[in-house]
């Protein structure tokens, strides 16, 4: 790649925004990261810092968006992404879904540049198909409480095909599935960060329903490959990225268990409204189109973000 390119990424100071931003870096381009820190932190940039080539803009994109000179590509993927932040933030989440997708792709017009829009299976609701191919629009109840993100991120993608087909704005949507790693937040409410560091201090799991719900979990070098991958491809529509290896949320606990050796307990809470009991991503697109599948194994991933978490509740 060129390093006169330049990226924008919104949201570059979560968890999936920094790796991105890590990721643009290595691969030669000028990285502006935009965030108000809402649910962002500073600590996942801060190696970042002393780079020539990164920026930090500290700024909510559901205001404005200015950004002076060339922009080669944007990444949107300001939001509110877990259950704990979104049903707390719902209007932030709404806002930033729609005022902010809007922003981003006004600004994507005006400076010519591709548009890349971070999507998520809760487009697909409590799926009724199973696994959820891009084809499939999906179950989703959008009065209840998760209605909040799951139709902020179905407006986002349905106006950044608005702007494809009527401004001729080049835009990708990627629909993430879940995806764990290094830098997740210990609070964040979803299962992983939730899991191990229970595990870790040896104290019980906590699992919602019987745990018979399954999910799909992508480490998250692979997401950010098949996101590049994506962004440089000439695919419009919507594409699933996420790992096919399906397992149900108490088999998830067990191998977490086994990883740090914790002799923790499971106790059952009950299921949240609307939480999705099947979800599993049809991959055969991104295969076909992008030549992209996950690469690195459950065991390895969890290895890495074992040791991340541990370093972050200080028991190395």
């Amino acid at each position: 790649m060129s390093a006169s390119k330049r990226v924008l990424v919104t949201g570059g100071a979560g968890f999936l925004g920094s790796h991105l931003c890590e990721r643009f870096l290595a691969d030669g381009l000028d990285v502006i990261c935009m965030d108000n820190l809402i649910t962002g932190d500073l600590a996942n940039i801060e190696h970042l810092m002393g780079d020539p080539k990164f920026t930090f803009h500290h700024q909510d994109v559901t205001h404005f968006i200015h950004v002076p000179g060339q922009l080669d590509y944007i990444l949107h993927f300001a939001s509110p992404a877990s259950p704990i932040d979104y049903l707390e933030l719902p209007i932030q989440t709404m806002k930033v879904g729609s005022l902010g997708t809007h922003k981003a792709l006004g600004l994507a017009r005006e400076k010519n540049a591709r548009f890349l829009l971070a999507s998520t299976s809760e487009v697909y609701g409590d799926p009724l198909i199973h696994p959820q191919r891009e084809d499939y629009w999906g179950n989703v109840n959008p009065v209840g409480p998760r209605g909040c993100y799951d139709e902020a991120k179905r407006f986002a993608e349905a106006i950044t095909m608005a702007y494809h087909r009527y401004h001729g704005v080049a835009t990708r949507i990627v629909r993430i599935f879940n995806t764990y790693g290094p830098r997740m937040r210990l609070n964040d409410g979803r299962v992983l960060p939730a899991f191990m560091s229970q595990a870790l201090r040896g104290e019980d799991l906590t699992v919602f329903g019987d745990g018979s719900q399954t999910r799909s979990f992508c480490y998250v070098d692979d997401l950010v490959e098949g996101l590049v991958r994506l962004l440089h491809s000439d695919e419009v529509d919507p594409t699933n990225i996420g790992n096919p290896h399906e397992m149900t949320i108490r088999q998830f606990g067990e191998a977490i268990l086994r990883l740090t050796g914790s002799t923790s307990k499971f106790v059952e809470k009950p299921l949240p409204v609307d939480d999705p009991k099947i979800r599993q991503p049809d991959i055969a697109k991104a295969r076909r189109v992008l030549g992209w599948e996950p690469v690195v194994s459950l065991e390895e991933g969890l290895q890495r973000t074992c040791d991340y978490f541990r370093d972050k509740l200080g028991l190395r």
